[in-house]
């Protein structure tokens, strides 16, 4: 029956005396610390001491089997590839639609837009609060107007549209929907994913607008609006990206996520919905950063931890509630302005851990960002990576081709182990909006921060060409830069709207948003027809405000 353990570990205690310690003052100094980016130790070997395989099908099992650690479909990328996703989106509606078919051509198989700062916070392009920032770091979306001239072109009973989008999703989500029916796309095909996350905003990007209930209400309204006419649409995609860019550890991008999925989940159940009719459309969006091993594991530890919660927590049975199918980007953070192609190879090992890790989508950062919006250019490498792992690399001829690895076994494990830890103190908090409310998951991802900022001005962590191997000229770049002009001419946009539809009806639909926030019913269908009137976003989300109020953040120190 091979190698007895008792066996295995007297070797390997003979083989550290006789053939490691000769070597333990060579090579790099024996004080270095050998740690992974979330100061997780890596010890020098790794062997089947490390790893129970009597625990194989409770901890492992097979892809597509629960517990889903090595990948939630049986055949993963032998079936299909992931979905190709290159985040965009850029000045205004006509602009972005031109980026769109560009990337739709060059082979992108689904589209990630990109809105602006006014519109992910609800404001409409002329008012005050919007000056300065229109288009500028995403799309500026006003109106149906403006969806239908973004979406100009695009099939969308084939195209499937994942959107950024948080405090207003809702709004946008339901302009998506408007255009596919005046395309004569029927809803129940209609595809694709809202982020929709409202508590990751408090926690960690702050593009919120109104406090924590009435957030989590239009999330749950969302839910049973999409499970009777998008059957097909991801109705949220909980973000452990933006914990991990504001410098959350790897454990705490699994841990904080997942809370708030539990909260989702909580607060679905509590609204009268069945968690095998909400289970199946979630979605999950994971950072894939810099340290290629530990990401790995990161995902598999997250599919694993997800699988339980959703069976023994909340008692779902269809399994495909028990999956967690996510979308993943590489890390914004870790790009460099200086010597900014060193990025691609940065991108390039991120991409492949997504991969490797089981990812359903995918987007890669361009070169450039850390200057600027994306060009043209520096788009196509970033989406030619992602063509390049899929069709030459023969990364995709098995399922979780790492699976067995001793050292990504156990690297999963502690991580799994780490994340539960979390839980469990975010469940003695009371879940994660409290947890949220008391600043603690705030002052968590702060820490760490904090921590790994240290080891880069310290320089235990090297960032290759910033604060080592730098002192090259960094050669000029070509970067995109946003026309000007665009503002003038989507205000203009914004009052011909205004001055060429019903203004009746305007006012009648708003009404009747009012009505329905007051009555507590489900706002959607009343924000469908303020679409349809074409009300614009900062028209719906006042009346939103005027009731639920605006969220004003506590002090976290």
């Amino acid at each position: 029956m091979g190698d007895s353990r008792d066996r295995l570990l007297a070797a390997y205690q003979d083989w550290q005396r006789a053939v490691l310690q000769p070597f333990s003052n060579k090579g790099r100094p024996s004080q270095a610390a050998f740690e992974t980016i979330s100061d997780i130790p890596v010890d020098a070997l790794y062997t089947p001491l490390d790893w129970d395989s009597e625990t194989y099908l409770e901890k492992l099992g097979f892809p597509g089997s629960y517990p889903y650690t090595r990948g939630i479909y049986p055949t993963m990328y032998r079936g299909r590839h992931w979905t190709m996703r290159q985040y965009a989106g850029f000045g205004t509606a006509e602009e972005s639609n031109r980026r769109y078919r560009y990337l739709l051509e060059q082979g992108q198989t689904g589209l990630s837009v990109a809105f602006d700062l006014p519109t992910q916070m609800g404001y409409d392009s002329d008012q005050e609060a919007a000056q300065g920032e229109v288009g500028k770091v995403g799309v500026a979306i006003d109106s149906l107007a403006d969806m239908e001239i973004m979406l100009d072109g695009i099939p969308l009973d084939r195209v499937s549209v994942s959107m950024t989008i948080n405090a207003p999703a809702a709004i946008l989500l339901l302009m998506v929907a408007a255009v596919a029916q005046k395309q004569g796309v029927d809803l129940k095909v209609l595809s694709g994913t809202i982020q929709n996350d409202i508590l990751k905003e408090y926690s960690a990007r702050g593009t919120y607008i109104f406090p924590p209930k009435p957030s989590m209400r239009l999330i749950t309204d969302t839910f049973a609006w999409c499970a009777k006419n998008l059957p097909s649409w991801n109705t949220i995609s909980i973000s452990g990206y933006h914990i991990r860019e504001a410098g959350s550890t790897a454990a705490q991008e699994i841990a904080f996520t997942l809370a708030n999925g539990v909260a989702y989940v909580e607060a679905a159940i509590g609204a009268g919905l069945d968690v095998d009719v909400v289970g199946p459309r979630l979605s999950f969006f994971f950072n894939a950063h810099m340290d290629f091993f530990e990401e790995i594991a990161k995902f598999r530890a997250a599919r694993r931890l997800w699988a339980d919660l959703m069976r023994n927590k909340f008692g779902a049975r269809d399994p495909r509630s028990w999956q967690l199918r996510f979308h993943s980007q590489t890390a914004g953070s870790t790009l460099t302005a200086q010597q900014p192609d060193n990025n691609v190879a940065r991108v390039t090992l991120q991409a492949l851990s997504a991969v490797l890790g089981g990812a359903q989508s995918l987007h890669t950062n361009s070169k450039d960002e850390a200057l600027a919006l994306p060009t043209e250019a520096s788009a196509r490498v970033a989406l030619r990576t992602q063509q390049i792992l899929a069709y030459e690399a023969g990364v995709t001829s098995t399922a979780d081709p790492l699976g067995g690895s001793f050292f990504v076994e156990d690297l999963t494990d502690r991580l799994e182990a780490a994340a539960r830890k979390y839980l469990d103190h975010i469940e003695d908090l009371g879940g994660a909006v409290e947890a949220i409310e008391q600043g603690y998951i705030q002052r968590e991802i702060q820490e760490a921060a904090w921590r790994f900022q240290q080891k880069i001005e310290s320089g235990r962590q090297v960032i290759v060409g910033m604060n080592r191997f730098g002192g090259q000229e960094t050669p000029e770049q070509e970067i995109l830069r946003v026309d000007g002009t665009l503002e003038a001419r989507q205000i203009a946009k914004v009052g011909k709207v205004r001055a060429t539809r019903d203004a009746s009806r305007v006012a009648a639909t708003l009404h009747a948003l009012d009505r329905a926030v007051v009555e507590n019913l489900n706002v959607l269908d009343p924000l469908m027809e303020c679409v349809k009137a074409y009300a614009t976003l900062g028209e719906m989300v006042g009346v939103l405000k005027s009731h639920f109020g605006r969220y004003r953040p506590p002090a976290v120190l």
